[in-house]
């Protein structure tokens, strides 16, 4: 449910009791119930003041209806998982610990580089530049996955489109097709499917919307189905 970067958000915000602080600390690692040394070493790598002297299980007990201490470990209920997710963190936070975690996945130092900058605007919160980085990121990673597995299927299907397209060699190359174009193809050469290819093309809509001088308000829930759709269906496959 919190991932570690959420979590320490939470540790580090003065306004959040010690209490909840502690109770977070059960929502990390998939809600798994967790021994007293686990809530502890959490808390602690966590930047927790003085949770190596902390009674865990004085303080969790005293959340009542919110945590419970099962033969397994503490663990949340229902009620306390509804009241940790109002504790900080939020969806683009979260999400940015996915896309952490996906980065020593690829390859390219060029598209490490692109992510790493998509991670730190999502975890300050630059809305629009995350959505503009992540869409950047996430074409970049397509661009690798073509030229090191279907640049002979992708510039084929390119042709037939159209008969002018000089056949890419690197990832240069495909940036002069215009993206929308470049989803057509590899929709076309079967590197993506049709539904797949329709979502991307509603990221790059956003993404255009966020990349221009407009009045469009952005709300941190819809910023974070955009990154959400960009790792399900391009960082996590590809």
């Amino acid at each position: 449910m919190l991932n570690e970067i959420a979590l320490k958000e939470i540790v580090a915000n003065p306004e959040v009791s010690q209490k909840d602080k502690v109770l977070a600390c059960l929502a990390t690692n998939g809600c798994k119930p967790k021994k007293v040394a686990v809530v502890r070493d959490t808390a602690t790598s966590a930047g927790l003041s003085g949770a190596k002297k902390l009674n865990i299980s004085s303080i969790l007990s005293g959340r009542k209806g919110l945590a419970i201490n099962t033969p397994a470990g503490w663990e949340l209920t229902l009620p306390g998982k509804g009241h940790v997710k109002q504790l900080g963190g939020g969806p683009v936070v979260q999400l940015s610990g996915s896309l952490r975690s996906l980065l020593p996945n690829i390859a390219s130092n060029t598209t490490q580089a692109f992510v790493q900058e998509a991670i730190e605007c999502v975890e300050s919160r630059h809305y629009r530049a995350s959505v503009v980085l992540s869409w950047v990121g996430a074409v970049s990673v397509l661009y690798d996955h073509v030229i090191a597995n279907r640049l002979a299927d992708f510039n084929a299907h390119a042709r037939k489109m159209d008969p002018k397209w000089k056949d890419a060699t690197n990832s240069d190359d495909l940036a002069k097709m215009k993206e929308a174009n470049f989803l057509t193809v590899c929709e076309s050469a079967s590197i993506i499917g049709k539904s797949v290819k329709q979502e991307l093309e509603g990221c790059l809509r956003f993404r255009n919307g966020c990349g221009h001088p407009n009045s469009l308000k952005l709300g941190e829930n819809r910023v974070a189905g955009h990154i959400e759709t960009l790792i399900t269906n391009v960082y996590s496959v590809f």
